[in-house]
């Protein structure tokens, strides 16, 4: 699905990150971990194309993302969900309208959708939130929002930012739940994530690898997580 081949990244004349490899199989579950600043929000970006690798190569499904022109690109990220650490939302438009966006955009009908998007909002435990506005969201609110968008199409890929920084543990469960259920039907996870607890839970119900950033480079972690 994802590849990365001795990627390297600099920026303002820092180097980031340096010779990072791994691949993401079809129907693998990563967790990324890491010191803050790290890296490791980096390392998404440059999987999803906001981010372009200064050395290296970054190729999604098998294609190296710098052959991409702007319709492809689009083309595919329509195939990913992207979990945002700032969770960006359209402040005049009604929770549940934030949500189908991907829907809207994607020029799918979003009645046939209506549902699985109700379906979805009580999962993520916000059906009571529905016609609310972004901004008289809590920040938990909006983070299971942004999760919620990021699955509604149901992507071959899911790129997650700390989807649970902002949430209670009971709520965090519901939600690494979410995201198991969409492995096991067959769907590539990467989640960035300090929270060793998390990552504990998910690896007693999933084969979840997990990856360390230090010193700029990609180690597999041990198994005393």
């Amino acid at each position: 699905m994802i590849e990365l081949e001795n990627v390297g990244y600099s920026y303002g004349g820092g180097e980031l990150l340096r010779e990072v490899s791994v691949r993401l199989l079809p129907g693998s579950f990563h967790f990324l971990t890491g010191p803050s600043g790290a890296g490791k929000t980096t390392l998404l970006k440059l999987c999803y194309g906001e981010l372009q690798a200064t050395a290296g190569h970054v190729r999604v499904f098998d294609t190296d993302m710098r052959k991409l022109d702007r319709d492809q690109m689009a083309m595919m990220r329509r195939r990913m969900g992207v979990v945002h650490q700032d969770c960006r939302f359209l402040d005049h438009l009604p929770l549940a309208d934030n949500v189908a966006l991907p829907l809207t955009v994607s020029g799918r009908d979003t009645g046939e959708e209506a549902g699985n998007l109700r379906e979805l909002m009580a999962w993520v435990g916000l059906s009571a939130r529905a016609d609310a506005l972004p901004p008289e969201l809590s920040g938990g609110e909006r983070q299971r929002a942004a999760l919620a968008r990021a699955v509604i199409m149901s992507p071959d890929v899911v790129l997650a930012d700390e989807p649970t920084g902002n949430v209670d543990w009971e709520m965090s469960q519901r939600l690494l739940q979410l995201l198991v259920e969409l492995n096991r039907m067959g769907k590539t996870v990467l989640i960035a994530s300090h929270d060793l607890a998390l990552i504990r839970a998910a690896k007693s119900q999933v084969q979840a690898r997990v990856l360390r950033i230090s010193d700029r480079r990609l180690h597999l972690a041990g198994a005393d997580l």
